[in-house]
């Protein structure tokens, strides 16, 4: 049985332990509301890049552009976004399960050959275990991502994919959905995706006018709407880093009042139990003297 000085040494370890992660909590619910506002006003722009650029290239052929190149997947990239530190639950954890999830459904019965670059030390980890190829590695962009932070990311892919290294880009993070939920989320970037229209619109696509011409746009817009990709995964990934740690210090926190709850029960009876056993033992000396 521990003695009071042992679990007095437990309570004060775990009362530092729970002050700690108290301000981790306070830290990362100070970053994942910066964080929250800047994919909130970064989605509207991606999305409707993404639409005008899936209608522009639904109305040129790939001959404008090499980033249109639809080509017989045998080669696909794909971007990893994870966190460079721990402390966030199981939001690295879920990531890489759904990449490896994805890898083993895309080459179910095909001779595909998936390489990732990776965007945070912890999804390399991960996938170096799985003997997952690694073919380049980001990291350190820290809690405020900028945009030129992704740029060298953008014209890695870029380049590969237009020398024919990778058929396909695709990219894989999670995505921000609100402070207690984050999903796994892995998209195809490279190359553009058509949107999908019905009906009249689907015959005419004429909603915009383009000038001074839709390939000229489209050659102008294409890199760019590559890096706005990543740099939205980025700070989607970013927002749930920092919602998924403040509630993971939560929790410790709570733990670990609860611990000091029981350890303060378990001490209190330790010290009622040897008071008793002293006053026992006070008596039964006395009553061995007086006879």
């Amino acid at each position: 049985m521990a003695t009071l000085k042992e679990i007095r040494g437990r309570i004060s370890s775990v009362r530092n332990i729970a002050q700690i992660t108290r301000a981790m909590e306070m830290v990362a619910a100070s970053r994942m509301k910066r964080a929250q506002e800047a994919i909130m006003a970064a989605r509207p722009y991606s999305d409707q890049l993404r639409d005008v650029l899936g209608r522009l290239a639904a109305v040129v052929t790939e001959e404008v552009d090499p980033l249109l190149a639809r080509r017989p997947v045998q080669r696909i990239g794909l971007i990893v976004v994870t966190t460079d530190r721990g402390l966030a639950g199981s939001l690295n954890a879920n990531a890489v399960r759904s990449v490896l999830r994805w890898v083993a459904q895309r080459a179910e019965g095909a001779s595909l050959q998936i390489e990732a670059v990776t965007v945070g030390r912890k999804g390399r980890d991960a996938l170096r275990r799985t003997g997952i190829p690694v073919a380049a590695h980001f990291a350190q962009l820290g809690d405020k991502p900028r945009f030129p932070d992704v740029t060298p990311i953008a014209r890695l892919v870029v380049d590969d994919f237009v020398a024919g290294r990778f058929d396909e880009i695709a990219i894989a993070y999670s995505s921000f959905i609100s402070t207690l939920t984050q999903r796994p989320v892995i998209q195809r970037i490279l190359p553009v995706e058509e949107p999908e229209l019905e009906g009249e619109r689907a015959r005419r696509n004429d909603e915009y006018l383009f000038e001074p011409s839709p390939e000229a746009v489209l050659r102008r817009l294409l890199p760019h709407f590559v890096a706005i990709d990543i740099y939205r995964a980025v700070l989607e990934n970013n927002a749930s880093e920092q919602s998924a740690r403040m509630i993971a210090m939560r929790n410790s926190t709570d733990n670990a009042n609860e611990l000091i709850e029981d350890l303060a029960l378990v001490y209190n009876k330790t010290r009622q139990a040897n008071i008793t056993r002293e006053m026992i033992e006070i008596a039964s000396g006395a009553e061995a003297l007086g006879g």
